[in-house]
């Protein structure tokens, strides 16, 4: 399979396997929030490759370095700032439910990403339900 890059408000995602059980992303992005608190159905986990972030995760804050891991259980609240330049990390999903929702949102026209979220099962903070 050949990398599909998709692009995000905030960031870039690369997905870099997709086999149905499991998917395997890498997240690139700049300095700054990426957005609001939100919580998905899926599972998913974070492994640091370089760069500095605080990934906030059911209220708790984690400080995030190269080698640093943080399992997302679903339908945990999460969002993370980035405290570098940038930061780059590798994003595991054990289905295949992010992709999908991630390959949608891409290309959602804009002011339609509140349905493709609800479609999902994606709840985010601050949107009505």
């Amino acid at each position: 399979m050949q990398p599909i890059e998709l692009t995000c408000p905030r960031a870039t995602v690369t997905v870099l396997v997709a086999a149905g059980a499991y998917e395997l992303f890498e997240v690139d992005a700049p300095r700054g929030p990426t957005g609001p608190p939100h919580a998905a159905p899926w599972p998913r986990a974070y492994y640091v490759l370089r760069g500095r972030m605080a990934a906030y995760l059911d209220g708790e804050i984690h400080d995030l370095g190269p080698g640093s891991a943080l399992p997302v259980p679903p339908g945990a609240a999460h969002t993370f700032t980035v405290h570098t330049p940038s930061v780059q990390f590798l994003a595991v999903s054990l289905t295949d439910a992010m992709g999908r929702f991630l390959r949608e949102a891409d290309l959602a026209p804009p002011g339609t990403v509140r349905e493709v979220a609800a479609r999902h099962g994606v709840t985010v903070a601050g949107w009505p339900s």
